[in-house]
This record gives C-alpha cells, structure tokens and sequence, in this order.
C-alpha cells in the first residue's frame, strides 16, 4: 500500500512538473526603430518575470528597446507559440534558420490568429494588444534628427555665402 502511495505521488509530481514547464508566457513584441514597421517578433519564456526576457533583447542587440504588443499568459506557452509561428511560417523574415522568431505580418493579422487560437486551444487568459507601437526613444530620436538637419540647413545658408566671398587663412596657436 505504502508503494502505491508513493507511486502515486511520483506521478503527481511529474504531472505538476510538465504543467510547470509548459505555463509561460508568449509575446509579440517590435521594434519599429531597428527593423521597421510590421516586423514582430513571436516568443515565450517561462521565466516569473517575462519582461526580463523582452528587456534583455532589447539591451545590447539593437539600438532602440522592444515594445510589447502582447503579453499571453497560458498554461501551455509552447503550444500556443508553435501555432503562431506555424500559421505565420512563409511570412518568416529569415526563412533559412526557423528559431529565428521574426515575422513580417500586420498586428491585425496577429490579432485575428490569436482569437481563433484562443478558441482552438482552449486560451482562458484575456487576450489584450498594442496597437500601436509607441517607439518612444526612436520617434523622440527622429525628432531629434529632424530637428538638428533643420537647423544645419539654417546654419548652411548663412555660412555659405560668406565663404563664397574669401577664404581666410587664421595663424595656428602654438
């Protein structure tokens, strides 16, 4: 009897521990200012804090940090990022390697595969997405950029004359 006890809680506890790596998290994240507009990136992690793994793409890799479209908590995270990755596989940017995650696709086209997943795999968390990508350090650095192109233009046609008329030669400080 003791033996079947133990037996059963053996099974208990992998039944427990396969739930466990299952559960995560899958995201869809861009990053407008480093690969464009309708470029996602379709992951999971099933790490407790999921925005590590976002934030630690985003460190080193590019130049702009990764904004989050869609954070899907499920209890079956590999299921649900094999289906997308599937459903969106000819749309892949590099068709050659398929763990690369990146995917040219519209959030719309995201959206509507994740309502019908939602269905087909029984998805019971509230499914919730960015529209729109807010880029802030890349808008605010094109902004910038603008900004200081507008300026050297300014700058340009007032300096330009006036070395048009004689090149001055000033004596170097020794």
């Amino acid at each position: 009897m003791q033996q079947r006890i133990a037996e059963i809680e053996e099974k208990k506890r992998a039944i427990s521990q396969a739930m466990l790596t299952k559960t995560g998290h899958v995201y869809i994240i861009s990053n407008v200012g480093s690969l464009g507009e309708d470029i996602y990136k379709i992951g999971m992690t099933r790490r407790l804090e999921p925005m590590d793994r976002v934030k630690e793409l985003g460190d080193a890799s590019v130049p702009f940090p990764f904004d989050v479209h869609a954070m899907i908590r499920t209890s079956d995270a590999p299921a649900l990022e094999n289906a997308l990755h599937k459903h969106f596989d000819l749309r892949r940017l590099n068709l050659e390697n398929q763990r690369k995650e990146f995917f040219r696709v519209s959030i719309d086209e995201i959206r509507a595969e994740l309502d019908q997943l939602k269905t087909d795999l029984g998805i019971d968390s509230e499914l919730r997405l960015t529209l729109i990508a807010e880029a802030k350090e890349y808008r605010m650095s094109e902004a910038k950029r603008k900004h200081l192109e507008a300026s050297f233009q300014a700058d340009s046609r007032v300096v330009a004359p006036a070395i048009d008329r004689k090149l001055v030669l000033l004596p170097r400080h020794q």
